[in-house]
């Protein structure tokens, strides 16, 4: 089984980090959509990461199936709390955290374009909305080492995976001083053997 894409994307990272956490072998291929889009084209013509290549040739993708997919037929405790309540709230942090992830893609497609091409108004909008996840998210942050039930789940994956990405690529957007409470909860994940495994590339 192999696992395509770079780590630099938040979306490989919670792939791989998921996988490895929920006891799923596999190899990871560090293949870029813009450097190695031929290369990838012949493995997946959607040339979309993650792409999963499961053991039967068959691939998957989008990081949140590839987690539900891995969540199926894990070896290792599920990172979904089992409580309904709880799941559920799992569920509209890691929207929030997803949402940062994306708001934060965009403003590096963005910063692609020429000064002259760039769309400032959008721009502070995007801007607007990473940090309104990002302030939700703190709120919650604020209330103990983890996020929901005392213990690490996949809102904690995805939030610290998101937010690191965010200070890699847009941190000018989204003061670290502003955000004590995700800060700290960032450090303690990315102390995890599984993230310091997976480092952003």
């Amino acid at each position: 089984m192999e696992l395509i894409g770079m780590l630099d994307s938040p979306y490989v990272r919670r792939a791989a980090i998921s996988l490895r956490l929920l006891g799923i072998p596999f190899q990871h291929r560090s293949l870029s959509v813009f450097r190695n889009f031929n290369e990838f084209e012949q493995i997946n013509p959607l040339v979309k990461a993650p792409t999963l290549i499961g053991d039967d040739g068959e691939l998957l993708v989008d990081s949140s199936l590839i987690i539900e997919w891995a969540e199926s037929v894990r070896t290792e405790p599920s990172l979904m709390p089992s409580a309904p309540a709880e799941r559920l709230q799992a569920w509209r942090l890691i929207g929030m955290a997803l949402t940062a992830s994306e708001k934060s893609v965009q403003i590096v497609y963005e910063h692609k374009r020429a000064p002259e091409h760039r769309d400032g108004g959008w721009l502070s909008r995007v801007e607007g909305q990473l940090r309104a996840a990002y302030d939700m998210l703190e709120r919650h942050a604020a209330h103990g080492d983890w996020l929901v039930g005392g213990r690490f789940s996949q809102a904690d994956l995805s939030t610290a995976v998101a937010w690191r990405f965010t200070q890699l690529v847009a941190g000018q957007a989204v003061g670290q001083h502003d955000y004590c409470a995700l800060r700290a909860l960032s450090l303690r994940a990315e102390q995890l053997p599984a993230f310091q495994a997976l480092p952003p590339e």
